[in-house]
């Protein structure tokens, strides 16, 4: 890796881990939100780094649709085990059987909305005022307007038109009681940016973000994994690829492409190349053309 690259990539690490250490500092009871995603898996790689040799001062939080990859949950706990950190996880299932959210019916059904019942629940049940989370602004043009501080109501709604300044890095988490902040650390941050930077730190991550054979299907022009808990179409057909995740999320809208990057270099090289966005193969970011702007409104990461 060039040299130029690996100054850019250490401003960018010792920017994410003054916000992270801003948040230790400025609140009472932080979590940092953790998926078992990339970005969230170099999250805390920076907050272990920003305390070390103490351990992360702070819980992590998973919100757990039910329809995660095996692989995911799999790794979030080898990782927790491993680095001794404590994990809350709550589970959109349980929203759902105490009525607090109603399932999506259908053969395009998915729970991924509903985690913001389940997040803004766990936030007012554990008392927690700051939500720590791996949104990128180049992920999206929603996120691309939101500050590294993120300041929501007493429901848990952002105001885009309403945001306060950060000139100079000086962050503002000064509240009222029952509001609550979102920070994130790694905002200025590209999908090349995390990538490389993995590859400098040999940062452990799971396998399907490697090319690898997988049962998938087509629809609406998205290669979904086949999975129990996406009913098929009568005329959809199940073939075997050799494909990848550039994101992973809920399995019932997380897309994979053909690729045969099986290591981090050929990873890179093939993002560099690519004209398609990362959150392109998201189908939850299809419903609307606001779409992402819209749960983020109402609570959503």
């Amino acid at each position: 890796m060039k040299e130029y690259n690996i100054n850019h990539l250490r401003e960018l690490e010792a920017e994410s881990i003054f916000v992270i250490r801003e948040v230790a500092a400025q609140f009472e009871n932080p979590v940092m939100l953790f998926s078992g995603g990339k970005d969230s898996i170099v999250m805390f790689h920076l907050a272990r780094k920003a305390f070390a040799p103490a351990k992360v001062p702070f819980a992590l939080m998973h919100i757990d649709t039910g329809h995660n990859f095996a692989e995911t949950i799999e790794f979030r706990d080898q990782l927790m085990e491993k680095t001794g950190t404590r994990i809350i996880v709550r589970y959109v299932q349980d929203s759902i059987d105490q009525g607090r959210a109603v399932e999506e019916t259908g053969v395009n059904a998915s729970r991924n909305k509903l985690q913001t019942v389940t997040l803004l629940d766990g936030i007012e049940d554990l008392n927690i005022d700051c939500a720590m989370g791996g949104g990128r602004r180049d992920e999206e043009k929603a996120r691309a307007k939101e500050r590294f501080f993120s300041h929501r109501d007493e429901f848990g709604q952002w105001d885009p038109k309403n945001q306060r300044p950060e000139l100079w890095n000086l962050f503002n988490g000064k509240k009222n009681m029952g509001e609550h902040f979102r920070v994130f650390p790694i905002s200025n941050w590209t999908e090349m940016d995390v990538w490389q930077y993995i590859y400098l730190e040999n940062i452990e991550i799971p396998n399907l973000y490697f090319s690898h054979e997988r049962e998938v299907f087509k629809r609406n022009g998205t290669l979904l994994a086949k999975s129990d808990c996406i009913p098929m179409k009568a005329d959809e057909v199940i073939e075997k690829r050799i494909v990848r995740f550039r994101t992973i999320g809920d399995a019932t809208c997380t897309g994979a492409i053909e690729s045969k990057a099986h290591t981090l270099e050929e990873i890179i090289e093939e993002v560099a190349a690519t004209r398609t966005t990362e959150r392109g193969t998201r189908a939850d970011d299809k419903r609307s053309e606001a779409a992402m702007e819209d749960r983020k409104k109402e609570g959503y990461f």
